[in-house]
């Protein structure tokens, strides 16, 4: 192991858990429940309807002192299924920092998953520290998928905003509450479990909704009730609209305290083919949600990004989540153009 001959690289096993939560939290701190616990971990890279999450440690002698972990997921183009990985939890003890580990724990389990498992790609929205690694290593980047804000206090959220860019620029966060904020927020929408419960007829309008032309997570009412049912820790919540009896609009999401506002993280939203007239409802559903402000992504040209414009979501300051890619053989050759994807916030926040 190069920059790090004393050490030893090895398969993640799931008797590594407890030592890999621990540094993980000296790494990284609590993630987005606010601790690092084993339900979590094991919702997350264990129960994942993808399969379980490779993953290697690096080892001196009997002590974890670096993890790579990455997550399965599926991506869909059409009728063809992509087998993808993100690159997700990751974390050297500081003892250790500056011998190499992130990189060669990242590679090497690339290499091994391209080898035995053909995976085609691997995709992730990495913050402005770890981003030069990841293109120092061969990933690429894609663009920035833009987010959407509507404020529901807007008087409130402005002064939010404000004191968010100071501390930003300052470097501090004691101005506001960080961005990991997991204080809970009184919301009288419904849980996300409770809605999904009605199999039958979230499985109706997804068979209605259209099949995009560009990569995009397959959704089906399982991967829901994973997804957005079955989080430990957080509370997501949903938006059903209806029309004489029969489910039109479907949207989930987050609600959480943060940067000290109340927001709802909109992470999916689910309509008929066309039926712009339902994601618009679905929208102004979501403003009732008992917070300060809305945020979602909508890929341009859907059915969501229309009625976000025509409800006056605003772009969010920042620009938006940057994605990057490492494609491997195999992979569509337009996956660096940020116009093949199609994603949610679900897709991107909380991994």
């Amino acid at each position: 192991m190069s920059g790090a001959q004393t050490l030893t690289v090895r398969r993640l096993g799931v008797d590594d858990e407890p030592e890999v939560l621990d540094l993980l939290t000296t790494a990284m701190a609590g993630g987005p429940t606010g601790s690092r616990t084993s339900d979590f971990f094991r919702w997350k890279h264990r129960d994942s309807p993808f399969g379980a999450s490779p993953g290697l440690v690096a080892t001196d002698g009997d002590r974890i002192v670096g993890v790579r972990l990455f997550l399965r997921w599926e991506l869909q183009l059409g009728d063809a299924r992509l087998r993808a990985v993100r690159a997700v939890d990751t974390a050297t003890h500081p003892d250790y920092q500056r011998r190499g580990i992130f990189k060669t724990l990242t590679l090497q389990l690339l290499d091994q998953l391209e080898r035995e498992e053909g995976i085609a790609l691997v995709f992730n929205t990495p913050n402005a520290d770890s981003r030069p690694g990841y293109l120092r290593m061969g990933w690429q980047e894609v663009g920035q998928l833009p987010v959407r804000i509507s404020p529901v206090r807007p008087l409130r959220f402005l002064r939010g905003a404000r004191a968010a860019s100071a501390a930003n620029a300052s470097g501090s966060a004691s101005a506001v509450a960080p961005a990991t904020d997991v204080r809970p927020v009184r919301s009288p929408l419904p849980t996300a479990a409770e809605v999904l419960a009605h199999e039958d007829e979230v499985a109706a309008l997804l068979g209605r909704g259209a099949v995009p032309g560009r990569l995009h997570t397959p959704i089906t009412p399982a991967y829901l009730r994973w997804r957005y049912a079955a989080p430990p820790g957080l509370d997501y919540r949903a938006v059903a609209v209806r029309r004489h009896g029969e489910l039109v609009g479907l949207g989930v999401g987050r609600v959480r305290s943060r940067a000290g506002l109340a927001e709802l993280t909109l992470g999916d939203v689910m309509v008929a083919a066309g039926d712009t007239g339902a994601a618009r409802a679905v929208l102004r559903a979501a403003r009732r949600a008992g917070v300060d402000h809305v945020a979602l992504h909508a890929s341009p040209g859907s059915e969501v990004a229309r009625a976000a414009l025509a409800a006056g979501y605003l772009p969010a300051p920042g620009g938006g989540i940057g994605l990057v890619a490492n494609p491997r053989p195999g992979c569509p050759p337009d996956v660096l153009d940020s116009r093949s994807w199609r994603l949610s916030l679900g897709d991107l926040e909380v991994f």
